[in-house]
């Protein structure tokens, strides 16, 4: 029953890890923004495009 529990542990553990990476990646790549920021950025670059 120990062994089980450690490996559960270890394996949440991993997890954890792994899911904390993604969010860093996401926020490093700039693809954690919400619907609005994305329609304000996508305007900008429209109007630096037009001039």
């Amino acid at each position: 029953m120990r062994k089980e529990n450690n490996k559960a542990e270890k394996y949440l553990n991993s997890l954890k890890i792994d899911y904390k990476k993604l969010c860093l990646s996401i926020r490093t790549a700039g693809l954690g923004k919400t619907s609005e920021q994305w329609r304000q950025e996508i305007k900008e670059k429209k109007i630096r495009g037009d001039q």
